[in-house]
């Protein structure tokens, strides 16, 4: 993920984490940091030198990158051209807040194919509980008024929702508004945070730092149980009416562990280790859940970024996410499916009092255990030729939603076994 502002952003969202980073990068709002000249220049040289895809994918996150404006990105675009080899193909991906989209940032992404996520935490109710300005405003009125822009350039996007302690006890309010507003591709990211003190949160897990049962979750944070529900329930909707018009990234990826492919989202990995955090002034962390200075990797244009991606301090950050397990997540019969889930979350103790189990787990088991049979069968569906979605108007007549479906032969169509 390049972060070309850093944590810098026009909002104060009260659950922010990254807000904290200008503490020691020096990023924060009016800085005049940015990743721009000779460093920009060696990123997106260097990042496709390293790629063995035909499709290159550069994230840009932040802080919100917007506050850039259209001319720095007109510039990104312009550097990738220059460096792309014959054959290649370059895709962007931007994370914005929305609030400063505008007419000509929406014939930029739509000229240029850029691929649009925006933050929305559900309703104005809902949203606005956390997601404010840097005067305390709510901001889901210009939120929406950047979607709107969004729709009217035809610029594709996605919906990133971060389900916190107020609206995972919504789910359906949450999934039927996203919904309503044209999302056919959402991403839930529960929100987990530990306080440090009243003004800081914690760091992420480590040896070095005091035990787990030492820190307090933020009040902000999602409860375990409260997550769980939320999934469900969305999912439940979901299986019966939307399959194939709404995606669910977390859906899409627990299907594929089902099949017995592997992850293609890092949370859910047996290792972790890809997702690269890069700040505005170059430095490269292991993760952007862990932009702190004891897992700084390096600097571009010190040390080549691909011995920062490949190198042994990143490749054992990577597999402590799976030897760090404790023995109740290794002996979990759900194991394949979550993997421990993101190392950030483990800060709670498992029964036996051993460090590093998930504060989520009661909730993933949860969701786990009501779709098992659901996504079974949308398994059994894929392995016989069929599609997954098959499985909403055989679950609408063995509900009785439906009168009986025949086939060409008269019987009625059953699940594969």
């Amino acid at each position: 993920m390049a972060k070309p502002t850093g944590s810098a952003c026009n909002l104060a969202c009260r659950y922010c984490y990254y807000l904290e980073k200008a503490n020691f990068t020096g990023a924060g709002l009016g800085s005049q940091k940015r990743l721009e000249g000779p460093l920009l220049e060696t990123f997106i040289r260097e990042y496709i030198e390293i790629q063995d895809t035909e499709e290159i994918g550069f994230a840009w996150q932040g802080g919100e990158p917007t506050l850039l404006g259209v001319d720095y990105f007109q510039e990104v675009v312009a550097l990738q051209k220059r460096f792309c080899p014959p054959g290649k193909k370059i895709s962007n991906a931007l994370q914005t807040n929305g609030t400063l989209l505008n007419d000509d940032w929406g014939r930029f992404f739509r000229e240029n194919g850029f691929l649009i996520g925006i933050s929305i935490d559900g309703p104005a109710s809902l949203h606005d509980a956390y997601r404010v300005d840097r005067s305390d405003r709510p901001t889901h009125a210009k939120v929406m008024e950047g979607l709107g822009l969004l729709k009217q350039h035809l610029v594709e996007y996605n919906t990133l929702t971060v389900v916190s302690k107020r609206n995972s006890r919504h789910p359906l309010e949450v999934y039927d508004f996203l919904k309503r507003h044209g999302s056919g591709f959402m991403q839930f990211i529960p929100l987990v945070e530990r306080r440090f003190d009243p003004a800081h949160l914690a760091p992420p897990p480590d040896p070095e730092h005091p035990k787990a049962e030492e820190w307090e979750l933020a009040p902000w944070s999602v409860r375990a149980e409260d997550y769980g529900q939320f999934l469900t329930a969305i999912f439940d909707k979901w299986v019966r009416y939307d399959m194939g018009k709404v995606f669910i990234q977390l859906f899409d990826v627990q299907l594929g562990l089902h099949l017995g492919m592997p992850s293609s989202l890092c949370v859910f990995a047996g290792e972790c280790g890809r997702g690269l955090a890069l700040e505005q002034d170059g430095s490269v962390y292991s993760c952007d859940h862990y932009v702190y200075p004891s897992y700084r990797l390096g600097k571009l244009g010190e040390t080549a970024l691909g011995d920062m991606v490949s190198g042994p301090v990143q490749a054992g950050f990577g597999r402590g996410k799976r030897t760090g397990l404790p023995t109740t997540c290794r002996e979990c019969p759900d194991l394949h499916l979550c993997n421990g889930e993101c190392p950030k979350h483990r800060i709670a103790l498992s029964p036996d009092g051993e460090p590093g189990m998930n504060v989520l787990c009661a909730g993933y088991r949860h969701f786990f255990r009501h779709t098992r049979p659901y996504f079974g069968q949308m398994a059994a569906l894929l392995r016989s030729g069929r599609p997954a979605t098959d499985l909403m108007p055989l679950l609408a007549e063995r509900e009785g939603r439906v009168k009986s479906r025949l086939n060409v032969s008269g019987q009625a169509q059953k699940l594969p076994r």
